[in-house]
């Protein structure tokens, strides 16, 4: 075995670090969407999308995560393989179950809204980061951003960070104005933690 093909079996993931990252990133990623749901703020992607049905409709910000992202499901297929299909479909399951979770593990009576929309937005960057160095996402946007950095170079975080601010512009329909001008400073925390530290190539750690 040459060195080289040493140091790649070195970087690659095993089963059980690839299963502790997913577990690691879904919590912290949900607990800050518990957060920014606390807080009556929204978001970009996929989660702000049901968010900003939930505060609409009342129905149940879980189920909606769950079906908003279906659609994306079969993009991951077509680009980006199976594997990291069925690891997205698990997160994004797993992100709903957790959101009907918290609440009941936690009740929060007050919560600073300007502290849990940057707070939140932070935790899910985080999060994010984690389930992206262990080949999977929360669906919807980030399956578009990984594509776009892997195919053109684009950055994840610089592309995610336009359609969330265009999304968070949009909930001017449902939130008040000081909600969406506090949620867009959210959406640039979170995007940066991803511009800043998920580049192409900096990473060895492979799935």
């Amino acid at each position: 075995m040459t060195e080289n093909s040493v140091t790649v079996d070195a970087n690659k993931h095993t089963l059980a670090e690839n299963v502790m990252g997913v577990v690691t990133g879904v919590f912290i990623a949900s607990f800050g969407l518990f957060l920014l749901k606390e807080s009556g703020s929204v978001s970009g992607g996929t989660a702000g999308l049901a968010l900003l049905v939930s505060y609409a409709t009342g129905l149940s910000f879980g189920l909606l995560f769950l079906l908003v992202n279906v659609p994306f499901f079969a993009l991951a297929l077509w680009k980006k393989g199976v594997g990291f299909t069925l690891r997205t479909v698990m997160t994004v399951a797993m992100v709903s179950a957790f959101s009907y979770l918290h609440p009941v593990a936690l009740g929060i009576d007050e919560l600073n809204p300007v502290y849990g929309t940057l707070g939140g937005n932070l935790l899910v960057g985080v999060g994010l980061l984690i389930l992206f160095r262990h080949g999977a996402s929360l669906g919807g946007i980030n399956i578009l951003a990984l594509i776009l950095q892997e195919k053109v170079g684009w950055r994840a975080g610089y592309v995610q960070m336009v359609i969330d601010v265009a999304i968070v512009l949009f909930s001017l329909t449902v939130v008040s104005p000081w909600v969406v001008l506090v949620s867009a400073a959210g959406a640039v925390v979170l995007n940066l933690v991803l511009a800043l530290n998920h580049k192409q190539g900096r990473y060895l750690g492979r799935t």
